[in-house]
């Protein structure tokens, strides 16, 4: 892996990487070793008509509810890809941490971290190249689309469930040190209030398409409002129930779409909360 930069030594427009290093090298954010938790998720695709795998060529399967963590041929669609992709992550030195089917048929997830600072960027994206080599072989196409299947109103009518299909999202799980010794819930209430104050600036760069996910329905709040709660997946950053027991730990930013580029994300978050100053 290796990042780029034009002839005279500058880093070209997509080098995201370069300004996600110095925030990272910055001496305040270095002291909080941030640690990340990316939980990437993506949708598997029949290369010849880019349909879900395993749904019916212009059809659609049976409703949402029994293919989350699924098992069984007619609620798992290509489990080989999945494991494949977590050995390949293994035998890398990817410091991948799990792998689940997702709500939607053919959406699957795998989990990268924890990883600190600009570890978290690096290795999302070689755990990203290395899903595409898997799939090519396969002869499936990958998609980062946050709404691959879009929400037909006309066809919800008739037929809600066929229109009734999850997003696929990147929820960025985040602490400092301060966050993860005593006390850390305080330090995490002014994050999130932070967090709150800079809505606006974090939605632009948290993925392309992310209007079409961030609907206020499946799992997700609503793009122009923020909100937070402890165990509400329909909120913007959630707060597990484990974090507010211990009164430290970490919390989930669910915003960032599934083609978010993950140095544009963790550093912003870093920046946000820990240098920015209201």
């Amino acid at each position: 892996m290796c990042d780029t930069y034009t002839p005279a030594g500058d880093p070209i427009p997509t080098n995201k990487r370069f300004n996600a290093e110095k925030i990272f090298n910055h001496p305040d954010v270095a002291a909080e070793e941030p640690w990340f938790g990316i939980e990437q998720e993506y949708t598997l695709l029949q290369k010849d008509t880019k349909w879900p795998l395993g749904w019916p060529v212009g059809g659609f399967p049976g409703p949402q509810g029994p293919y989350y963590c699924g098992v069984g041929a007619d609620k798992s669609f290509g489990r080989d890809i999945v494991d494949a992709h977590y050995k390949a992550c293994l035998y890398a030195g990817i410091n991948i941490s799990g792998i689940n089917g997702e709500v939607m048929p053919a959406q699957w997830e795998f989990q990268v971290g924890p990883a600190t600072g600009i570890s978290a960027g690096d290795q999302l994206w070689v755990a990203r190249y290395i899903l595409e080599r898997i799939t090519e072989t396969a002869g499936v196409v990958l998609s980062f689309d946050p709404k691959p299947i879009p929400l037909f109103f006309l066809v919800c009518i008739l037929f809600y469930h066929q229109g009734d299909w999850n997003g696929a999202g990147a929820h960025t799980n985040y602490s400092t040190k301060s966050m993860r010794n005593d006390g850390g819930i305080d330090v995490i209430r002014k994050a999130i209030g932070k967090l709150g104050l800079r809505h606006k600036e974090h939605i632009a760069a948290y993925g392309e398409g992310n209007d079409r996910r961030l609907t206020g329905c499946h799992e997700t709040a609503d793009i122009n409002s923020f909100s937070w709660g402890v165990a509400n997946r329909g909120a913007s950053i959630r707060v597990g129930r484990d974090t507010e027991k211990a009164g430290k730990g970490y919390f989930e930013d669910r915003r960032p779409a599934s083609n978010m580029d993950p140095y544009v994300v963790t550093s912003m978050i870093a920046e946000t909360t820990i240098l920015w100053k209201p």
